[in-house]
C-alpha cells in the first residue's frame, strides 16, 4: 500500500488529447485529472476504445499534442523539448506493453542490461543488477537465453525485469499481461506488483480486466475521454 502523506509521484491536471478524423474532431481525453503517490498501485480501468493506452502515452512523454500538465517526480513534463522528455522518460519511468518487445538477438540478461548500459551503469554493475532482477523473477536458469528460446510469461517476466531495472519512480503498464493465459497472468503480475512496492516505486496499470485490477491498491475508470 502507499505510504499515507507519500508525495505524489505523478499529479496530471487537465490533461486533454484530440484527433482529426475523417474531418471531424474526435475528443479522446476531455480534461483528466489524476495523481499516484509514491509506493501506490492504481488500476486504469476502461472498455477497448475508452482512451487507455492514449492516457499512459501522454504520461509516458512518448508522443506530443496534448493539453494539460504532467507533473512526475515533481517535475513539470508536458512542456519540455524532445531532449527532456527522453531525459524523464530515462530517469524517472519505467514501461511494461502487451507484447514484451525484446530485442530478439539479445539474451535475457542482456535485454535487462541495455537500460541500465543507457543510463550510465557500468557493465558489471548492470549485469549484476539484470541478474538479481532475473532471479527475483524465478528466471535464474534463463539468464542466457534469447526471447525465442523463452515461453510467453517468461518473455514478459524479462520485458518487466527490464522496466524495472533502474528503479523508476513510476511504472507504466499498458495491458501488461494481455497476451497470457489466465494462470500466467496472475504470476506475472504479481510479481510486477511485489517487486515496484520493493522497490519504494509506484504504477499506473491499464486493464480491462476486472478481476486483475482488484489485486491493486486503487482502481480508477476511464469513460469517454473522463476518469469516473
Amino acid at each position: 500500500m502507499n505510504d499515507v502523506g507519500a508525495a505524489p509521484v505523478l499529479v496530471i491536471r487537465g490533461l486533454t488529447r484530440t484527433f482529426a478524423q475523417g474531418g471531424e474532431t474526435v475528443e479522446v481525453l476531455r480534461g483528466v485529472d489524476l495523481s499516484v503517490s509514491r509506493g501506490e498501485i492504481v488500476g486504469l480501468l476502461g472498455p477497448s476504445g475508452s482512451g487507455k493506452s492514449t492516457l499512459l502515452q501522454a504520461v509516458g512523454l512518448l508522443e506530443g499534442g496534448f493539453g494539460g500538465s504532467i507533473m512526475i517526480d515533481g517535475r513539470e513534463a508536458a512542456q519540455l523539448d524532445s531532449h527532456g522528455r527522453t531525459l524523464v522518460r530515462r530517469d524517472h519511468l519505467g514501461f511494461v506493453y502487451q507484447f514484451h518487445h525484446l530485442l530478439p538477438d539479445f539474451n535475457a540478461t542482456e535485454n535487462v542490461v541495455l537500460p541500465l548500459l543507457i543510463h550510465g551503469a557500468g557493465q558489471a554493475a548492470a549485469e549484476a543488477r539484470a541478474r538479481e532482477l532475473l532471479a527475483a523473477l524465478g528466471l535464474e536458469h534463463r539468464l542466457t537465453h534469447r526471447p525465442s528460446q523463452l515461453s510467453g510469461g517468461e518473455q514478459q517476466r524479462v520485458a518487466v525485469a527490464r522496466a524495472l531495472a533502474n528503479r523508476p519512480a513510476l511504472v507504466l503498464a499498458d495491458e501488461p499481461t494481455g497476451n497470457l493465459d489466465e494462470k500466467t497472468a496472475d504470476i506475472v503480475l504479481a510479481e510486477l506488483l511485489r517487486l515496484v512496492r520493493d522497490q519504494g516505486g509506484a504504477a499506473l496499470i491499464a486493464t480491462h480486466n476486472e478481476r486483475l485490477a482488484a489485486k491493486m491498491d486503487r482502481v480508477v475508470r476511464l469513460h469517454e475521454g473522463r476518469l469516473e
